[in-house]
């Protein structure tokens, strides 16, 4: 077919090209972008001269085949047949290098146009969007504004889309403040992208606004909103905006189901999936991965396995997304035989995440051997992640499997791995539980920012307690702000060393100081300090103060230390309320005299 359309060309032609554009019209607009490309080097080889609506149908395919190597020669073509300074052309070529990726390239080119048009200026405000570099984007809208050049709708939303994807509100706010200086705040795609702007950078009030203008009221604008609520937790907003939508899209369904995944709201998640499947049968991969998170997290393999089933039938399973859902559910599930099943069918498809939930599964269960295997596969497939060594290192502790942990540490360094502060804390546990606190020491004191509560923890589980006063000393010197990990560490080190007066100023500092609201094992942690310590009376104030009922832990801890020191008042009213949370196990205190 190919052969006989260029000799038919050839025959036709030899001076103009106009058959042979026609065809390279046809296959470009169609897709067709190797025959295309082979029709052109037929044309180029036979000697007909190329025109600009050869190249441009040529540039088109090339941006298609994204093939850098075969844009920079067409680039050359179009400079040695004439058309530099053909400001469509160039554009062209700055797009066709923006979708490749080769964006020093693109800027390059645009450099060398001497009097862009707005056509250009969209194409290296959008390339540069897309690439991920949104400061340039907006950099290249300012710029343009300072030559007065009136950009199209689609410039201005791609420079807002550029705010939102660095949370640069202040740049946005100037952008809408010259829409409306141009009268183009009212144009149905500038203001959609004014409410998604708005509500990724937190400001839902300004959304809100837009939004509640007559002319912004839309599916996109509805959905946008919907988004920016159930991102800010405020899912009764969200589901009013949905209710009033004028129709409902497998995106706005989606929303709302993240939504109340995000806020753990399980119950009403089920509702809403519920809902779903009775009003539409509209869904695709992320739908299905969203229902999958719902049944890990409630969990429900069952409700699961139907999704699973229903994804199998309608050709869901071999998407990525949906496969990687499908071996979080059935591991967080404990089903870790169709964990391994599921992964064993995304040989094809499987990525880093899929490795890693497996890893996950496995760990959870407390299998860390089977975790190491697994690692060890991962190694011939996959580039491990920072979250991969977490898993790793975190079930090496589990195992004490020093020598692999070590293994771990060895080739995070070996193949430029950064590590942070988050893996820091990992090193120094997994060597702190493993009773290597030198090592642990070692990467606490090289790193750059030290996680100082996996360091106090390291200590108090290597018998090492009085070093964590030290630690706090330092934390404070430096201005570090303690969390609730860093008072639980503390409170404990207190207890092993007797630190009384210490350990009730920093119970006292928690909420006071910092606004922490101590959790149930800072109050078993001061019961213990007092008791430990025989300061029966400062006990007894301290359970009156209690903002809840004891535990039958704390009250068990009571009982015994008050045998132990004969408080003879607070060791019945301990047994009393022990008999009232458990009648069957009856608890009975007596002073026994010694003698």
């Amino acid at each position: 077919m190919r052969r006989s359309c260029s000799t038919k060309c050839r025959a036709e032609t030899r001076r103009d090209g106009g058959s042979w554009n026609a065809m390279l019209t046809a296959y470009s607009r169609n897709g067709k972008t190797e025959e295309a490309l082979d029709l052109f080097a037929v044309m180029i080889g036979e000697g007909v001269s190329a025109s600009e609506v050869t190249f441009a149908n040529v540039l088109a395919s090339c941006g298609s085949k994204l093939d850098v190597w075969l844009s920079r020669q067409v680039h050359s073509l179009v400079a040695k047949y004439g058309f530099s300074g053909n400001v469509i052309l160039e554009s062209s070529i700055v797009d066709v290098y923006g979708k490749c990726g080769a964006m020093i390239d693109a800027r390059r080119m645009f450099d060398e146009i001497e009097y862009p048009n707005v056509v250009s200026w969209n194409v290296i405000v959008r390339r540069y969007l897309e690439f991920g570099e949104g400061n340039e984007a907006v950099g290249m809208f300012s710029r343009m504004l300072r030559l007065n050049l009136k950009p199209m709708n689609y410039t201005v939303s791609n420079a807002i889309l550029a705010c939102s994807s660095f949370g640069g509100l202040t740049e946005g706010v100037q952008i809408h403040g010259f829409c409306c200086k141009i009268n183009m705040d009212r144009d149905g795609v500038v203001s959609n992208t004014l409410i998604d702007m708005y509500a990724k950078c937190g400001d839902l009030e300004s959304a809100r606004t837009i939004f509640d203008l007559p002319c912004s009221k839309n599916v996109i604008s509805y959905t946008s909103m919907v988004s920016a609520c159930a991102i800010s937790g405020r899912m009764s907003e969200a589901r009013e905006l949905f209710d009033e939508m004028p129709e409902w899209t497998v995106i706005s369904w989606n929303v709302m189901l993240a939504g109340y995944t995000r806020t753990s709201d399980w119950e009403k998640a089920l509702e809403f999936l519920i809902l779903m499947r009775r009003s539409t049968r509209d869904v695709d991969h992320v739908t299905l991965g969203l229902f999958l998170n719902i049944c890990a997290a409630i969990p429900d393999m069952n409700l699961g396995k139907q999704v699973h089933r229903y994804a199998y039938r309608h050709g869901f399973c071999s998407n990525v997304f949906v496969g990687n859902a499908l071996l979080d559910m059935y591991g967080k599930c404990g089903n870790l035989i169709g964990t391994r099943n599921c992964f064993s069918t995304m040989s094809h498809s499987r990525d880093e995440v899929s490795w890693n939930v497996l890893l996950t599964s496995f760990a959870r269960r407390g299998m860390s051997e089977q975790a190491m295997l697994v690692f060890s596969e991962m190694l011939g497939e996959a580039q491990p992640s920072k979250f991969t060594f977490g898993t790793m290192l975190a079930a090496c502790a589990n195992i004490f499997a020093l020598d692999t942990g070590k293994q771990i540490h060895a080739f995070m360094i070996s193949h430029g791995y950064d590590i942070d502060v988050v893996m820091t804390g990992a090193l120094v546990d997994m060597y702190s539980k493993c009773r290597n606190i030198a090592y642990a020491t070692r990467v606490f004191n090289g790193a750059s920012r030290k996680d100082v509560n996996s360091m106090i923890l390291g200590c108090l589980h290597n018998g090492m307690s009085g070093r964590v006063f030290e630690l706090l000393d330092a934390m404070e010197e430096e201005g570090v702000r303690p969390d609730h990990n860093t008072f639980r560490g503390a409170l404990r080190a207190c207890v092993c060393n007797g630190r009384v007066e210490l350990g009730a100023k920093l119970f006292e500092s928690m909420s006071e100081n910092y606004y922490l609201l101590p959790h149930l094992e800072d109050y078993e942690s001061m019961i213990e300090l007092y008791g430990e310590n025989g300061l029966m009376d400062e006990l007894e104030a301290f359970l009156k103060k209690l903002p809840f009922e004891p535990t039958a832990a704390m009250l068990i801890k009571v009982f015994d230390f008050s045998r132990k020191y004969k408080w003879l008042k607070l060791g019945e009213w301990a047994a009393d309320r022990l008999n009232e949370l458990n009648p069957s196990v009856p608890f009975l205190f007596q002073i026994v005299d010694d003698e």
